[in-house]
């Protein structure tokens, strides 16, 4: 069952998401010069290499020798200090705010994002609970009702802050979790409903999505407010054209795109390689989640299985989110793009969670060819 050596093929795909990203991050962090006469430009730079790769390639790396059995021993632990870090974003002097949400603790240094590990800590507990429930989680009584609740606690959490976007991820992955581990349809179809009727009770009590699900109707209807994101996004996209306009020459990300290195980098990216680079960029997502579910498959038991079909549902459905939202198929909602945009704390959590992934790889049940 020990295979000895990590998978290589997904250690090669994530060394490869991660040298694009950090290329594209560097090519679209020069339009932060051109802003608040670059005074940005050093904090963002020195955050997404400190605390993003070093700090995440450390944690990949240590995380990849750690037996996944332990994940499940403290899994509990991680959930329930993800849902304490969550609540200190509230406490005045700790938490901070930016652009009318509160989602940061300020470390003085840098910030954190305890989102993030709020995110892994809800895989690992959800992941140890469906492998210890068995058949029962067919059932509404021990399997459907607890599920509900055990999502609830993070959607307060996340939605007071708000960010709508980072729960929507999260309940994603807790759906396919429950789906994968043996939850009924019918199950699965009575929370769905129930999600749309929660969701539109959101939608009507917050202003600001409501902006969001109307430009996402009509892109035009405000192309200098709600709608000037999108419309600036979808310009860089086109100008792009097929083979780009060439490494470092965006002229989106000047003073037009906001977040260039954020919200907006595929953006970016389309604009300076053209649809052919996007579409490579999709494509390595791609590998990555097919190789990803391929390693779940050989996973040497439930819990193990479930943590790598969490895992790679986070970060997937979170990319994914990004890139609809800037091609227009997806309403914006503030997700960075997983290994290439600015986010210290989300590229950090990501290559932890690709840790856990290939250490999981070690132990599969027959070797991977």
């Amino acid at each position: 069952m020990h295979t000895k050596k990590v998978d290589k093929f997904f250690l090669t795909i994530t060394l490869l998401l991660i040298l694009i990203g950090f290329f594209l991050f560097v090519s679209a962090s020069l339009g932060l010069l051109a802003r608040d006469n670059g005074a940005s430009f050093e904090g963002v730079f020195v955050n997404q290499i400190f605390m993003g790769l070093f700090l995440g390639l450390t944690a990949m790396t240590i995380m990849s020798q750690v037996h996944y059995k332990n994940l499940r021993k403290y899994s509990f632990y991680f959930f329930i200090l993800g849902c304490l870090l969550a609540v200190l974003v509230f406490v005045p002097g700790i938490g901070f705010g930016h652009n009318g949400a509160r989602r940061w603790i300020d470390l003085r240094f840098t910030t954190f994002q305890p989102s993030e590990f709020l995110k892994l800590g809800f895989v690992l507990y959800f992941a140890a609970w469906l492998s210890a429930m068995k058949d029962k989680v067919s059932t509404f009584k021990y399997g459907t009702l607890p599920f509900l609740v055990l999502l609830g606690i993070p959607a307060v959490l996340i939605l007071l802050q708000p960010d709508t976007g980072t729960f929507g991820v999260i309940a994603a992955a807790g759906f396919g979790m429950f789906l994968v581990s043996g939850g009924r349809i019918s199950h699965i179809v009575f929370m769905g409903v129930l999600g749309v009727l929660l969701f539109v009770g959101l939608v009507y009590s917050k202003p600001y999505l409501q902006e969001r699900l109307l430009t996402f109707v009509d892109p035009g209807r405000d192309p200098n407010g709600a709608g000037y994101q999108l419309n600036q996004s979808l310009i860089a996209i086109g100008s792009g054209q097929v083979f780009g306009r060439g490494f470092g020459q965006s002229i989106q990300k000047f003073n037009f795109l906001p977040e260039p290195t954020n919200d907006s980098i595929f953006a970016v990216a389309s604009e300076e390689f053209g649809f052919l680079g996007s579409s490579f960029l999709v494509l390595c997502f791609l590998f990555f989640a097919t190789r990803g579910l391929h390693i779940a498959t050989r996973a040497p038991d439930q819990f193990s299985y479930l943590v790598v079909v969490g895992i790679i549902l986070l970060i997937i459905t979170q990319s994914f989110i990004n890139i609809a939202s800037m091609v227009g198929f997806f309403p914006l909602t503030g997700v960075p793009l997983l290994f290439v945009s600015h986010g210290g704390t989300a590229l950090l959590f990501a290559l932890a969670e690709v840790g856990m992934i290939l250490n999981i790889s070690r132990w599969q049940k027959t070797k991977t060819p």
